[in-house]
């Protein structure tokens, strides 16, 4: 359910602003590992301009889609219990060290969208279990993460 939500407004991203998202996130990583995570929200990191010289146009996309904005400070909106949330995609490098220009490109029922690989997905969860948020309210979900990400390069070694 989470991930057709999120396939319409890659969407409609596309279609409308010329916004190739990076699907980021728990759920991003349950595409990736194609394991089910549960995530509790879709988190989305496109160009950082969108969140502010063109944020009014994001909010309107994402009112004509059905969803409220709820949160303007996390970028984060809802419709029914389905949250989305934005975030820069140019805070990879620095907060991780993900090389933003080398992540793949997935197309999917018309939507296109990135999508990280396996060892850059490490690098973010290793980042973020440093961070002391996460490091003291998720920690137990981010070594999960870590822990089933290291399994599945073990077994398929990129």
């Amino acid at each position: 359910m989470k991930y057709e939500a999120f396939l319409t407004i890659a969407a409609a991203l596309n279609r409308k602003m010329r916004i190739t998202p990076l699907l980021f996130g728990s759920l991003g990583l349950e595409r990736r590992l194609g394991k089910a995570l549960n995530p509790d929200d879709i988190d989305v990191l496109i160009p950082e301009r969108y969140l502010k010289a063109d944020w009014q146009r994001l909010i309107d996309l994402m009112r004509e889609s059905g969803y409220a904005l709820i949160d303007e400070e996390e970028h984060e909106f809802a419709r029914g219990d389905t949250r989305i949330a934005y975030a820069s995609i140019e805070n990879l490098a620095p907060f991780a060290g993900v090389d933003i220009q080398s992540i793949p490109e997935v197309m999917d029922q018309g939507a296109s969208y990135l999508l990280l690989e396996l060892p850059d997905y490490l690098k973010v969860y290793e980042a973020s279990s440093k961070d002391g948020y996460r490091k003291n309210v998720k920690n137990k979900q981010d070594q999960l993460k870590i822990d089933l990400i290291r399994a599945a390069l073990r077994d398929a070694p990129y």
